[in-house]
């Protein structure tokens, strides 16, 4: 075959590696951080490694800006244990989104507490689910990660769970890490299917 790419010049840049676990931290040393992020080259990439369980979805928003604004097309998030709730939504903002085999995940609607008079409490509520829905949307049903339906069944409670088969099948990751090495989502599925298979044939087999 021919050579043609198979070199790509790649800019001088940086690689930025962030771990996230809860978004809980209340800005405290995330300002200096956001303000490296906001400061790199736009030649720089970014990593966000999580392993989170939610927390504050404003805190969440901090980074999708970041993603979405600064890093726009070179951002790679990373499964590496769980990724629940608004460490999911982060999650399914990677250009690029890699899973371990024991990798777990979660979507379900946002948790909230008001405190306030009758009216205050009403306006807030309708406010703040017409504005997280509409983010939440943008995230995970634009990008065909949940269908409509199934979005519709999330903001009346019910929670998705998946593995790393089911975030293979669906496109939320496009990359597993398995037995020390990077492989495409496809692929993976393609093994995991020619083992299963082996296994039921196995089993028909010493029956």
């Amino acid at each position: 075959e021919g050579t043609e790419n198979t070199y790509k010049i790649v800019d001088s840049h940086k690689r930025y590696r962030i771990f996230i676990d809860s978004f809980l931290e209340c800005e405290r040393g995330l300002h200096s951080m956001f303000n490296t992020l906001w400061n790199a080259d736009e030649n720089d990439v970014l990593e966000l490694r999580i392993n989170s369980f939610g927390g504050s979805v404003k805190e969440g928003q901090n980074f999708f800006n970041i993603v979405e604004n600064k890093f726009y097309g070179r951002t790679t998030t990373v499964l590496d244990s769980a990724a629940y709730s608004m460490g999911a939504l982060l999650f399914c903002v990677g250009n690029k989104r890699v899973v371990t085999e024991q990798c777990d995940f979660m979507l379900h609607d946002y948790a909230t507490i008001n405190y306030g008079k009758g009216g205050e409490l009403e306006s807030h509520l309708i406010h703040t689910s017409k504005h997280l829905r509409r983010f939440f949307k943008k995230v995970i049903v634009a990008k065909g990660f949940l269908t409509e339906k199934e979005f519709a069944d999330m903001l009346i409670g019910k929670d998705f769970w998946m593995d790393v088969k089911e975030l293979c099948k669906r496109g939320i990751a496009t990359h597993v890490l398995y037995k020390g090495k990077e492989i495409r989502a496809k692929k993976y599925l393609k093994n995991l299917n020619k083992k299963e298979l082996k296994n039921v044939e196995k089993k028909k087999k010493n029956k």
